[in-house]
């Protein structure tokens, strides 16, 4: 008996790779198998990105060139944030997939049950050493510019016992906890109390290295503080999106930069080697030059080892697309390429920074590895000696650097 195989393309954030995680596993469980590459798979399935309109785009191509690459007899299936977001509207579309549907598996794929929740769903052991773990589901911010609740819905919980029988089950040296809101996680559980802190020092408990992605400033209470640091992992990274007091406020966002810079500040005087990410929207409605300057002052001061910067992108059904003030396109491109030429020597001058500094890393892949610096597929790498297993942690010496990256022996 010939066995069936699968494929899974996965585009978007961290979020969506664990969702996918848990289809494969669904699906192994069902008797298929991994595909060496989509061309040889009997189901393809395309793990979708909606969040902006590059996403989107993003999204389209890649399921449009699965269609062209696929063997003769294989189905294509259109999942995630798209498919959820828009539905039948993708479906008359797209008619080169097969099926279109939301974060549930379609019955094609699994006859047991028409959909699956993918948030409570069991995973395989994690093949890497590190892992994403995702805590809670939707949202209940109403950031001006975010469609994502309309789709993702409100937040969902999970149980600390699920998390950690999960976390258990990966066996990874490093676990990322990702959410849309992760601060907020078990405020929906009935007793209005977020539970974020006793799950970090849950897991921080169970393995080496515990990661969060992301927080909101809002949210990042001295209690919260301590834990990370507890962690040995101070890693920070903090949806700012900008410094503008009064653009922030356009932004249904909380905060303005002194604030912002206060907390770095804090933190940093707790612990010299925490590391900072964050990103940035350019060209939301009604950003001045002045709110640029601002920007790009902020940068400057903040010495972020990471950092992103976004053009806005205007999104049907949320507050944002009805505002005046919109910014022309050439500015945004220009004051882009400003933030990120900064942004670029100061990540570039803070890795220098290190050579000669003696640092753990866990080493992801033979001559790869990671500080706690570093977040896995997002931040730079440190390359290493061949010698040193993956798998396991190791302490050696930065030697050299080369923009986002360093090198060590």
């Amino acid at each position: 008996m010939v066995e069936r195989s699968y494929w899974i393309e996965t585009l978007g954030c961290p979020k969506n790779q664990v969702d996918s995680d848990k289809l494969a596993g669904t699906l192994t469980a069902d008797g298929l198998v991994a595909a060496a590459m989509p061309e040889d798979a009997d189901v393809v399935v395309v793990n979708t990105c909606a969040f902006i309109e590059t996403a989107r785009e993003e999204s389209v191509e890649t399921v449009l060139a699965l269609a062209r690459a696929r063997r003769p007899g294989a189905r294509l299936v259109v999942t995630g944030c798209l498919a959820e977001r828009y539905g039948q509207e993708l479906a008359g579309a797209l008619p080169e997939a097969d099926s279109v549907a939301g974060f549930g598996v379609p019955v094609t794929l699994h006859p047991r049950v028409p959909e699956l929740d993918l948030l409570n769903l069991p995973r395989p052991r994690s093949g890497a050493p590190w892992a994403y773990v995702k805590i809670a589901e939707g949202c209940d911010r109403k950031c001006g510019f975010c469609a994502i609740p309309s789709f993702r819905g409100p937040q969902r919980s999970r149980s600390v016992e699920s998390i950690l029988a999960e976390v258990d089950q990966l066996e990874a040296q490093e676990v990322v906890l990702v959410a849309q809101d992760l601060a907020s996680f078990g405020r929906d559980q009935g007793a209005g109390e977020r539970l974020i802190v006793p799950l970090v020092r849950a897991v921080a408990a169970r393995v080496p290295r515990v990661r969060l992605l992301y927080l909101y400033p809002s949210d990042l209470t001295d209690e919260l503080i301590d834990a990370v640091c507890d962690t040995g992992v101070p890693y920070f990274d903090l949806s700012l999106q900008h410094v503008s007091g009064a653009l922030l406020r356009r932004m249904r966002r909380w905060g303005d930069g002194d604030r912002f810079l206060r907390r770095i500040d804090d933190v940093r005087r707790r612990e010299p080697s925490a590391a900072f990410r964050s990103n940035f929207i350019v060209g939301y409605p009604g950003e001045t030059e002045s709110d640029h300057d601002r920007l790009l002052a902020f940068v400057a001061q903040a010495q972020l080892d990471w950092c992103g910067f976004f053009a806005f992108s205007r999104e049907e059904g949320t507050y944002a697309a009805g505002l005046d003030g919109a910014v022309d396109t050439g500015l945004v491109g220009e004051r882009l390429r400003e933030l990120g030429e900064l942004q670029d020597r100061i990540t570039a001058e803070r890795r220098s920074a290190l050579v000669g500094e003696r640092v753990e890393v866990l080493v992801d892949a033979p001559g790869v590895g990671r500080t706690h610096r570093e977040a896995p597929e997002i931040d730079g790498v440190v390359s290493l000696p061949l010698r040193l297993r993956p798998g396991t942690f190791a302490e050696v010496e930065v030697i050299g650097a080369a923009g986002p990256d360093l090198e060590a022996a």
